[in-house]
């Protein structure tokens, strides 16, 4: 595989793989595996204008997204600074936050509407922030040690990054599912979800770059999405191993049904617990926050209709509301700094949960034009 160095920077670190035809091949590489490359605004900002000048150079046909280490991909967002952030600032107006989120949505969008063919390797943990990146990729490939979630409901969150968007979008009623329980996903799950498109052993990776180098590209985006997408099924595992939302889809569907979440909460207070798997993802969401409970199921009733911008812009304004709200800090607190595991949720149950406690953060948190009104 020959490459160009472009640029290198501690976090997140850029070359280029020279193919035939005199094109190239941009490689981003998420570099923090102490931290397991939970995505900071630092990487946002270097990854950005590297997309976007990938996107605008002619000779760039395709980019190609990975990470360091073994364990993770991305394992979310970099919530240290949010949440002094938000001990700062608490109910007023969070610049830091407004920023963050502005940025990384920004960056999610344009993955998902870039030009040219985009693969992203989601080896072992990709969550929460991870996903954001990987979702929107037109290849994303996953191997048997991924490890997939949305596990928001665990920090006060909500589960953001575009989940409006892609959630819904699952079988059935999987994506409620997945929102109220931040049920982890192996790779089979990730690809009967439609959140993955090819399933590689991890050591097939350099096999796969030698291939993209070796081959001759057209400059034509969908002639060289169709012809990655051949590439990497020659390298592709033929036994996929068992799904387990698959196996739970009727289970699943029959939990999530209604509008009413006051009753789904019930059936999943009530699961059966000869179910190891289900019992799980329910004790999850009731150890979970209410108000991130509530906002996943109004967010999905909202989003009929919107488009991948519009559900972005309506994604910032409840984020910068959590960042408001005490749910979110507490959650990071409890999970991240003090990692006694024990939050203390406010309100603290979803009886609770009252409509205009909900619409509140739905509102405005900033001046003049909606920061993604460019989307």
């Amino acid at each position: 595989m020959s490459a160009e160095t472009v640029t290198g920077t501690d976090v997140v670190t850029f070359h280029e793989i020279d193919t035939a035809d005199e094109l190239r091949f941009g490689v981003a590489t998420l570099n923090a595996p102490s931290t397991l490359n939970a995505l900071s605004l630092d990487m946002i900002r270097l990854l950005g204008p590297q997309l976007h000048a990938w996107a605008a150079d002619e000779r760039v046909v395709g980019v190609v997204l990975q990470a360091t280490g073994e364990k993770a991909f991305c394992a979310g967002g970099d919530l240290q600074d949010l949440y002094a952030s938000m001990k700062k600032y608490g109910s007023d107006t969070n610049p830091y936050a407004l920023t963050f989120f502005a940025e990384e949505y920004a960056l999610d969008h344009l993955i998902h509407t870039y030009p040219k063919p985009f693969l992203c390797w989601g080896h072992g943990i990709v969550m929460g922030g991870g996903m954001g990146l990987m979702t929107g990729a037109s290849h994303r490939v996953v191997t048997p040690a991924t490890r997939m979630a949305m596990p928001e409901i665990t920090v006060g969150l909500f589960p953001d990054v575009g989940g409006t968007w892609f959630l819904p979008r699952m079988p059935g009623r999987t994506g409620r599912f997945l929102a109220l329980t931040g049920v982890p996903l192996n790779c089979a799950d990730a690809l009967y979800c439609g959140l993955a498109d090819h399933l590689l052993p991890n050591e097939a990776r350099t096999a796969v770059f030698d291939a993209i180098a070796a081959a001759s590209w057209h400059g034509d985006a969908k002639k060289d999405r169709a012809q990655l997408t051949h590439l990497l099924q020659a390298h592709a595992i033929v036994e996929i191993p068992a799904s387990n939302v698959q196996q739970h889809q009727s289970a699943l569907d029959e939990l999530m049904a209604g509008d009413d979440l006051l009753a789904i909460a019930a059936r999943l207070r009530e699961v059966d617990d000869s179910d190891p798997w289900l019992q799980k993802a329910a004790a999850a969401f009731k150890h979970g926050s209410p108000t991130s409970a509530a906002l996943a199921f109004e967010l999905q009733g909202r989003a009929t209709g919107l488009s991948l911008a519009e559900i972005f812009r309506m994604e910032f304004d409840v984020a910068a509301g959590c960042a408001a709200h005490a749910d979110f800090a507490e959650g990071i607190r409890a999970l991240i700094i003090d990692k006694d595991r024990q939050p203390k949720w406010s309100p603290a149950t979803l009886e609770e949960v009252t409509p205009e406690h909900i619409a509140d953060h739905f509102k405005p948190r900033y001046q003049g034009a909606h920061p993604l009104a460019a989307l």
